[in-house]
């Protein structure tokens, strides 16, 4: 049902975007993988994840605020999604953290492989910044040694609606979908503008371990050189 559903969200992004996938000969590996994306807009983990189920398979860590949706609520219980605390918003769950990497190395040990933001936000600058998010770093400092650490790096969505890049807030995503649809219409579906989309799936499982030996602070510094690359 998952690959179905994305199949039908890659053609009806196609609509509006242009995306190029590099790197994906990663996701046909057997271990399991700890997807470490960067965060330009609201609609990158859809484009992300339809992506990836184009050659694998992925479970995502999806902010309370859009876990809790009616509508989908039950499709991310059912796929295995792990619901955080909004921590955008100021909700600060004091066990958030040890929730997190409990239920990602479960899905470790059942050979899922886990999408988790590091910056746990959409950038609120051109370009990424973690600050002192700590989930990624204790995951990473203590990851089984079968599970490949895959970095994806995101570009083209920075400038966007769904993006900060207008008002320095973070959009209402069903407002954004309504004007993404009327605008849609208004170009005749065909003649819609398109956005070009990169995503680059690059393995840095040593480079990850070595770099969160120091500590949280280089780690998070070596994440951020990687998604700001460009």
């Amino acid at each position: 049902f998952s690959k179905i559903l994305a199949f039908c969200i890659r053609l009806v992004l196609r609509i509006r975007y242009t995306v190029t996938v590099k790197g994906s000969e990663i996701l046909q590996k057997e271990s399991p993988v700890l997807f470490l994306p960067n965060h330009q807009a609201l609609i990158d983990p859809l484009i992300l994840l339809s992506q990836i189920y184009r050659f694998s398979t992925a479970t995502p860590v999806i902010s309370e605020k859009y876990f809790d949706l009616p509508l989908v609520k039950w499709y991310f219980k059912r796929m295995g999604a792990v619901r955080v605390s909004d921590l955008e918003t100021g909700n600060r769950d004091t066990q958030v953290l040890k929730s997190i990497t409990h239920s990602v190395f479960e899905g470790f040990q059942r050979n899922t492989n886990i999408v988790i933001y590091p910056s746990g936000q959409i950038a609120g600058q051109g370009y990424e910044k973690i600050f002192n998010k700590k989930s990624a770093y204790h995951i990473v400092s203590s990851i089984p040694e079968n599970v490949q650490n895959v970095g994806v790096r995101i570009t083209g969505l920075w400038g966007s609606m769904f993006s900060k890049a207008k008002t320095g807030k973070s959009p209402n995503l069903a407002v954004q979908f309504l004007k993404g649809f009327i605008y849609t219409l208004a170009n005749l579906v065909f003649f819609s503008p398109k956005r070009i989309v990169t995503i680059e799936f690059e393995d840095i499982t040593t480079l990850a371990k070595e770099n969160a030996i120091p500590g949280q602070k280089a780690f998070n510094v070596f994440l951020e050189d990687f998604y700001n690359l460009h």
